[in-house]
Parts: structure tokens; sequence; C-alpha cells
């Protein structure tokens, strides 16, 4: 009789715990689909409580997106050669949640010609979190501030490559007064490895952009970049890049296109060849392209 009741007692256990593991994993399961059928409810949130303006043809926007993008650029450098890029290390851009984006990015390729022709894959900013902390719409002040930490591999072949990761913490934000709008970035990116020639780079970005009727950006960039250590210590780099982005033409449901371009040019400091080739480039031509969704 009571080899019956343990039994059953062990039989009822088991249907117990068979039952409560369905539950757990009914529950969980439903929890993951409503995470998904709800995305664009966040999405949606995430970008009603934030500026309208559009993304900058250089400058990271501390707005959070969900796009895919694409960039190229044509740039010329002081040693004569040119250099394309395809896709600029751009990707696919993600907001899991009202207050964050996730930017999962692909390596550029690039093609040298004129001196030293070579082609082939550079290094890949392979991931960028952005944390938004403050943030209003046009009607509640048209403001926001969002940390980034964005990581680069050295996935590059030989010619393109830096052979160490680089890690960049940045401080973004933007204040908009009307149609025009100033976006800027304070990065630091940090490299975990031949610190002596790559040194620790400190990149400041500011963008001057109107809104010009419905579809037209107008902007003015300003890129300072310093160097403290490595190759080009003590050096300073300022680039200057006027262009103008097209959007957001709606393309149907959540999804809208832009386009855009722009010429970059150097104007500090003289050349100069030697440690290491300053400033990186002379001029550029800047090339977008995106589809939100």
């Amino acid at each position: 009789m009571i080899r019956h009741t343990a039994v059953g007692a062990v039989v009822s256990s088991l249907l117990v715990l068979g039952a409560l593991a369905g539950s757990a994993h009914a529950a969980g399961t439903d929890a993951i689909s409503d995470y998904f059928d709800n995305w664009y409810t966040r999405v949606d949130q995430a970008q009603s409580t934030q500026p309208s303006w559009v993304t900058p043809l250089v400058t990271v926007t501390p707005r959070l997106e969900q796009e895919f993008r694409f960039d190229q650029t044509n740039q010329y450098q002081g040693t004569g050669a040119m250099v394309r890029n395809y896709g600029g290390g751009k990707g696919l851009e993600l907001i899991p949640s009202a207050t964050t984006e996730v930017v999962l990015n692909i390596p550029p390729y690039q093609v040298r010609s004129n001196v030293k022709p070579v082609q082939g894959f550079g290094d890949d900013p392979v991931l960028l979190v952005k944390q938004r902390l403050l943030s209003a719409n046009a009607a509640q002040g048209d403001y926001i501030v969002t940390a980034f930490l964005g990581f680069q591999a050295p996935t590059g072949i030989k010619a393109f490559t830096n052979d160490a990761w680089l890690v960049t913490p940045t401080l973004a934000a933007g204040k908009g007064f009307g149609r025009f709008d100033v976006q800027g970035t304070l990065g630091v990116a940090i490299p975990m490895a031949h610190e002596n020639t790559i040194g620790t780079a400190v990149a400041t970005n500011v963008t001057f952009q109107y809104h010009l009727d419905d579809y037209f950006w107008p902007e003015l960039e300003v890129n300072d970049t310093y160097w403290s250590g490595g190759l080009r210590d003590g050096k300073n780099q300022v680039l200057l890049t006027p262009g103008i982005i097209f959007g957001r033409f709606p393309l149907g449901g959540h999804s809208k296109a832009n386009f855009g371009f722009g010429y970059q040019f150097a104007v500090s400091p003289s050349l100069q060849r030697e440690p290491a080739l300053t400033p990186t480039l002379d001029h550029a031509w800047v090339f977008t392209g995106r589809v939100s969704f």
C-alpha cells in the first residue's frame, strides 16, 4: 500500500512538473512572440519622442534609426593615390528598445589605384550600440543626448588594416531651432594593440543642417581629429564637408528612402607624408543611400 502511494506521489509530481515546464515554455514562447509582434510599436515610440532630423553624411546622428545604409567614397590622397570605398563600413541599424539602437556593419571593400594599386576588404566597424539618454521631439524642445560604444575588428587585408581592435566610446548630442539643427559627436578611438603606431584618435564631428521644403536637407560638416601617441602624435586634421541629403521619400508602410552626396576636403594641416600621411585625404566625394523600415 505504501509502495503504491509512493509511486502515485512520484507520478503526480512528474505530471505537475511537466505541466509547469509546459506552461513555462508556452509563456516563454508567448513572450518572444509578443516582443516581435510589438517591434514597430517600440520603433514608433522611439522615433516619436526624439527630433525628426535626417542622419548627416559623415557625422553619426544621436537619433535612433532603423534602416539599411550603404555609402561610397572616392578619396583622393596627397600621395596621388585614389581610394574607392564601397559600403563605407555601414550596414543594418535596428531599434530593439525605445531607447536603444544596435548597428551591425559590414566591412568596406576598398580599391586603391594610381599609386601602389591594391584592392580588398578593410577593417570592419562590426558593432555600434547607441543608448539614448535624453530626448524630446520638436513640440517638446527638439533636443537629444546619446552615448555610443563602437567596436572595429582587424579584418582587413594588409594594405587596409590597423591590425588591432579599436574600441570607441562616444557622446553625441543635438539641438533643433525650427528648420535648423546642429548635431555633434565627440569620440575617442582606443586601439587594443600597436598603440605606438596607431595612437589614440580623438574625433569631433559637428553638422549644421537646414530643412528646406519637404525633401531637401543642405548641410555643412566639420570633422576634426587629434592624435595622441602613435605616428601622428600631436597632429590635428580638419576636414570640411558641404553636402545635401534628399528625403524622406515614402516607399509604403514604414519604409522610406534617403540619399545624398557631398564634397569633403582637408583644410589642415599642410601635407605631411612622413612618418604617416597627414591629412589622411586631400579631398573626396561622399555618396550615401538609406532605406528606413
